[in-house]
């Protein structure tokens, strides 16, 4: 479904991605892994087009989106999430769902419609009781369904998540995981997910590629990356990767 080959991104003398290659099949839910720096983000700034890639192409249901724009691959299915939640914060949740709706793949473009929909999305992401209050006045695990539910308005055919489980206690981790494989389910829509909370990360997906200092240096189920050499390195140093 989504194919990278090569992909190189640089910054100055900085080489943030060192041609790395992966795939999403269509229904998976993959994750992403590696220590702070290691160009996760990067990666999933290359496939939603926020930065053009030094070298490599990206490839979407076979087709060839290299070069093309943020908004046009919106418009083709891929959507994501961002670390660091900005909701549009002068504005409801409705509002801010139904934004994300309008400019989505439905093409819907009457007000009302778009909040409809956006109703709907908000009552599947549990925030159907806070519809109408601004997003500052939620807490974080909300706001955190909030940046889901903005994604989800423009009904995306794979959806990257960075890091939708950061700063949230263990109670409310279990309640994401369960929302991530309701999106699967419900909506259909693929995964693929950037992680530092290992619980959510082993329980939620099928397949994770590891990077390190901007290259992948391995993938495999959870159990095969837990237990990888380079990956306990990585993590823990080289001491406890020859025990």
């Amino acid at each position: 479904m989504l194919v990278g080959k090569k992909i190189t991104k640089r910054f100055g003398g900085l080489t943030a991605l060192s041609e790395v290659d992966f795939e999403v099949r269509r229904g998976e839910i993959v994750g992403l892994i590696g220590p702070n720096g290691s160009g996760k983000t990067t990666l999933f700034n290359v496939i939603s087009g926020i930065y053009s890639p030094d070298g490599g192409d990206l490839f979407f249901e076979n087709r060839k989106i290299t070069t093309l724009s943020p908004h046009q691959r919106a418009r083709l299915g891929i959507g994501r999430t961002f670390q660091i939640v900005r909701p549009l914060s002068g504005i409801n949740l409705i509002e801010n769902v139904a934004t994300g709706v309008l400019y989505g793949r439905e093409g819907k473009t009457k007000a009302g419609e778009a909040r409809e929909r956006a109703m709907d999305i908000l009552a599947f992401a549990g925030l159907a009781d806070k519809a109408r209050r601004l997003p500052g006045e939620l807490v974080l695990e909300d706001r955190k369904r909030l940046e889901v539910a903005r994604a989800l308005g423009l009904h995306p055919e794979i959806l990257l998540l960075d890091e939708v489980f950061a700063g949230l206690n263990p109670t409310e981790i279990t309640a994401a995981i369960d929302l991530t494989f309701r999106i699967r389910e419900e909506y259909g829509t693929t995964i693929f997910m950037i992680e530092h909370v290992m619980k959510a990360i082993m329980s939620t997906c099928s397949r994770i590629m590891v990077l390190n200092f901007g290259t992948k240096i391995t993938e495999g189920s959870p159990d095969e990356v837990a237990n990888h050499p380079e990956v306990v390195s990585a993590y823990l140093g080289a001491a406890y990767a020859k025990c």
